[in-house]
Order: structure tokens, then C-alpha cells, then sequence
């Protein structure tokens, strides 16, 4: 009896236990570690691809105005504030200037003095040239007198003297002419340079444009060359990208690219690689360019404003292609994993240029028809099972 109650609860106890046992392979082998992982897979094809280049740049203006005095001095006035369009000649703004007009009208005064000085002397060598021409005819005469001796030597050298004394005194005026000629000259000129000074402390805008910035206020005093206004040429916008250094193979001008900005999200913008800097970012590891807009946009960006650059490369010959989802880094070494009759390997590829749809050149390590692992469940290892499926449980596309 004591026998047949202990196979009664050794029974009982593997009827729980079994099914228990069961049920946890069960869940191992389709939840757990040892499930299998789920994957998507695609087939290795050949074929062309026009490979993008990704950048990020700024918009600038190609043409600024940085407007301000070429002499120290304090602000009067501003004219114009941010975002205002101006037009060539116009006032954006005055200095100070301080002594500027009291100066320049005393030098109106000195020139006009000059001017009468001028005169004066003008008048002065005419009465001396009439005085020098007189006593030259009456040297004259009485030289020829003195011939027929109707005059004696001392009367004709008097006359002779008087010409000489009228010859030394035009003299004298002419020079004192020409000295007053000059002064009126120096005083003319300096005036116009204060003229000229005046006319500096305004500020005046060399181009038709849009003020971009304001950088003082009346009342402020600033150094000579430091910008008051800057007035930019809104259709000289451009794009000053970066590219990265690996990638930029193929890059030249006149290549069309799509412009996105991020104050017009969702709108592309097509513009064209004006230029590739000669100077690149040592640093950052990047080329530059320069990228302008076919038609600018009708809502002007800010400047300063980040954009982002996809510049079309030109179509390549045929080679293998998968998405580039599936080529992975493992152990520094770059590859796909390759499905060989429902096994794992980790194919070693080299990889040429990608193209905005993500496609990916392979130049070496695949071939056409061979299929690869695109997304995976979770890592993947030579000895995992995988179950191939369309989409991956919990996943959205």
C-alpha cells in the first residue's frame, strides 16, 4: 500500500512537471534566447545609382555694407532700422559734428579774405607794370636823346634808374601775387577737406538693399571704420555649405542640388554649386562651397539661418547594390550578413557611393542574386536562427 501511494503522488507530481516542462521550451524556443530572431532580408541586384552628397550650410549674403564714419566720433542719428529697405544714396544715419560746421565757416571767411588779397595784388601789378612800362619808354627816349646830346648823361642815367627801380617793384608784386594765389589755394583746399569731412559723417547707402542690422544708437560713440549699419543685396543670397571630405569625389560647379531651409521646412529649393572654396576646414575635416538659389525664395531667410544642401552626383556604371541599412561595423571590420541556405555568414564588402533612396554601391565581397539581412530583431551571430519575415513584429515602416 505504502508502494502504490508513492507512484500515485510520482505520477501526480509528472503530470504537473511535464506540461510545466513543456511550456518553458516552448516559450524558449519561440520567445526566449533560443527563439529564433526576425529579419527582413533582400536580394543583392546590379545597378545604376546617382550617388547624393549631404551637407549643412548657412545662408549669408554675397554682397554686405558695413556702413559707418571713417572718423571717431559720437552718433546723431539713425534713420533706418532692422529689415527697412533703403535705396542707393540715402540717409541712413549722421555723426556729430561737433566743431565741423564753425570750422568750415571760418575757412569760408579766410577764403573770401584770400580772394581779396588776390584782388588787391591783382590790381597792385597792374599799377606797377603800367609804372615799369612808363619808365622803360622814357629810358628809352632819353637814351636816344642823349645821342643828339639834347640831354645831359645824369638826366638819362636817372631814368635809366627809375626803370630799373619799376622792374625790381613788379617784380616784387608779382610774387607777392603769386603767394596770395596760393594761400587762397591752401585755404580753398583745406576747406573742401572739411567739406569733404562733413560730408562723410553722413551715412549714405551705396546700393539699393535691405538693412540687416543696426549695431548702435544715437547718443553712442564709436571708433572710425566700426560698422553703425550694414546694408546687405537680398538677391546675392547664397549658401556656404560643408561637405564631408570623404564624400566629396565628384563635386564640382554647376552640379544642381535641392535646398531645404529650416525656417521653410518641407519646401525644396533648387540652386546650383556656384563655387568650391580652395580653403577647406582642417579641423572639421571639410570642403567648402558656395551654393546659390535658382529663383530665391518668396519669404527671404533670415542670415544666419542653417539649410540643408543635397547636391546630385552623376549617374554610375552598374555594380551590386543593397540598402544601407544592412552593411554593418562588427569588429572593425565592415560587411553584411549573408543568408547561405538559411544560415549566417558575415560577408567582409567595400562600399562605394550611396544615393538619396539609400542604396549603397558594393565593389567587393557580394555578388548578384546573393541574399542579405537588411533589419534584425536584435544583434545578430553566425550561429543565431533567424525566421525571415516581411516586417518585423512591433515595428513600424
Amino acid at each position: 500500500m505504502k508502494f502504490l501511494s508513492i507512484n500515485r503522488r510520482m505520477l501526480a507530481l509528472l503530470a504537473i512537471v511535464v506540461p510545466l516542462l513543456a511550456l518553458f521550451i516552448y516559450v524558449a524556443l519561440r520567445s526566449g534566447p533560443l527563439a529564433p530572431i526576425y529579419v527582413t532580408v533582400t536580394t543583392v541586384e546590379s545597378r545604376s545609382i546617382a550617388p547624393a552628397l549631404f551637407g549643412i550650410g548657412t545662408v549669408e549674403a554675397r554682397f554686405t555694407y558695413r556702413i559707418g564714419p571713417t572718423v571717431a566720433g559720437r552718433i546723431k542719428r539713425v534713420e533706418v532700422q532692422v529689415g527697412d529697405r533703403v535705396q542707393a544714396g540715402q540717409l541712413l544715419g549722421e555723426m556729430d559734428p561737433v566743431d565741423l560746421d564753425d570750422r568750415i565757416a571760418a575757412q569760408d571767411a579766410a577764403f573770401k579774405r584770400s580772394e581779396s588779397v588776390v584782388i588787391a595784388a591783382e590790381a597792385l601789378v597792374r599799377e606797377t607794370l603800367a609804372r615799369k612800362n612808363y619808365a622803360e619808354n622814357q629810358a628809352s627816349r632819353y637814351e636816344q636823346l642823349l645821342q643828339v646830346r639834347a640831354v645831359s648823361e645824369e638826366a638819362f642815367e636817372g631814368k635809366r634808374q627809375e626803370r630799373q627801380v619799376t622792374e625790381a617793384s613788379f617784380a616784387a608784386v608779382r610774387a607777392n601775387l603769386d603767394a596770395a594765389r596760393q594761400e587762397s589755394a591752401r585755404i580753398h583746399a583745406d576747406r573742401e577737406g572739411l567739406i569733404q569731412q562733413r560730408a562723410n559723417l553722413r551715412l549714405i547707402a551705396p546700393v539699393r538693399g535691405l538693412v540687416a542690422a543696426r549695431n548702435a544708437d544715437p547718443g553712442t560713440t564709436v571708433v572710425a571704420g566700426q560698422s553703425v549699419v550694414e546694408v546687405i543685396d537680398p538677391s546675392s543670397l547664397w549658401i556656404n555649405v560643408r561637405f564631408d571630405q570623404l564624400r566629396v569625389s565628384g563635386l564640382r560647379t554647376g552640379l544642381p542640388v535641392q535646398i531645404v531651409l529650416r525656417s521653410q521646412e518641407g519646401i525644396r529649393f533648387a540652386g546650383r554649386v556656384l563655387r568650391l572654396e580652395p580653403m577647406a576646414d582642417a579641423v572639421t575635416e571639410e570642403t567648402l562651397a558656395k551654393v546659390t538659389f535658382d529663383a530665391l525664395p518668396k519669404r527671404l531667410p533670415p542670415i544666419g539661418e542653417l539649410a540643408e544642401v543635397t547636391v546630385a552626383m552623376t549617374a554610375l556604371p552598374e555594380t551590386p547594390v543593397v540598402p544601407n541599412a544592412s552593411v554593418q561595423r562588427i569588429d572593425g571590420r565592415l560587411g553584411v550578413w549573408l543568408i547561405e541556405e538559411s544560415k549566417l555568414r558575415f560577408a567582409p564588402v567595400k562600399v562605394g557611393a550611396t544615393d538619396l533612396d539609400g542604396r549603397v554601391q558594393i565593389l567587393d565581397g557580394l555578388k548578384t542574386g546573393e541574399r542579405v539581412v537588411v533589419y534584425s530583431q536584435r544583434a545578430l551571430g553566425s550561429r543565431s536562427r533567424i525566421d525571415v519575415v516581411d516586417q518585423i513584429p512591433g515595428v513600424t515602416k
